[in-house]
């Protein structure tokens, strides 16, 4: 069995308001080893958000521990955790967070820039992961010059610019239609058969399904872990059916 990479023991993140304090997670305790692709899923105030957030090293938990490929990170200063984010986690969000005045290969050589790596060798790297997500030749667009999908293959791209053990993906398809959806989580699927650590944060049952493990949440605490069978919902079959459709009509014509 694969080796742990993300290990949570008794994890609680309390919320002082001032008037009243909230308790944002309660005593969770997790083990997400490396290799997985795992759904968190959970309603609106669930806990998911700041689940992801702690996962992240976007913010730090109040009691418990986190260990990171092996490092507990629980009480990291916030220099400590941002050399974490840099080396050890790709993020990939709803909006996308591109830079507007950047092309695609300027997006995804940005980390590599805050991890000092030669001009040379980043612009390489950066070119190698637009090919790998199917932007080859859009390299040089700015992102009001690409479509929804295509921004979100940036993103993922500048996501794996470091080598990171993990990647966090919070709602990567909210902005995004069908069609664009299915291309992004066949993406996930194909990054996560090489390899990679996927760690989704969905409240859509659809996405939830390409994962292995769904794990969910309410009111701060894990109601259930299961282990899924990775499937494409029929909406999406859907959508491939009549996509081969209209190609081979094309192709007839």
């Amino acid at each position: 069995m694969s080796e742990e990479l993300i290990r949570l023991e008794d994890l609680v993140k309390v919320y002082d308001t001032g008037a009243l304090k909230v308790l944002g997670l309660k005593r969770v305790n997790l083990t997400i080893r490396r290799g997985e692709f795992v759904a968190i899923m959970g309603q609106s105030g669930s806990g998911k958000s700041t689940l992801m957030n702690i996962l992240g090293c976007l913010d730090r938990p109040s009691l418990g521990h986190y260990y990171l490929d092996g490092t507990d990170v629980s009480g990291m200063t916030p220099d400590e955790l941002s050399f974490i984010r840099n080396k050890k986690i790709g993020f990939v969000f709803q909006s996308f967070n591109l830079l507007s005045r950047m092309s695609a290969l300027r997006n995804v050589e940005l980390p590599m820039t805050y991890a000092r790596i030669p001009r040379k060798a980043r612009t390489e790297k950066a070119m190698e992961l637009l090919k790998r997500v199917g932007l080859g030749k859009r390299m040089d667009h700015q992102p009001n010059e690409l479509s929804g999908g295509q921004r979100q293959r940036v993103a993922i791209a500048r996501a794996l610019a470091n080598d990171p053990p993990l990647l966090l993906a919070d709602e990567p398809t909210g902005n995004l239609d069908t069609a664009a959806s299915l291309e992004i989580m066949e993406l996930f699927s194909q990054l996560h058969q090489e390899g990679t650590t996927v760690v989704l944060v969905t409240h859509e049952e659809e996405i939830a399904a390409f994962t292995e493990r769904i794990i969910r949440f309410r009111d701060g605490e894990v109601i259930s872990d299961t282990p899924n069978v990775p499937h494409m919902p029929e909406v999406y079959r859907k959508l491939e059916r009549n996509t081969d459709f209209e190609e081979g009509a094309e192709h007839a014509g």
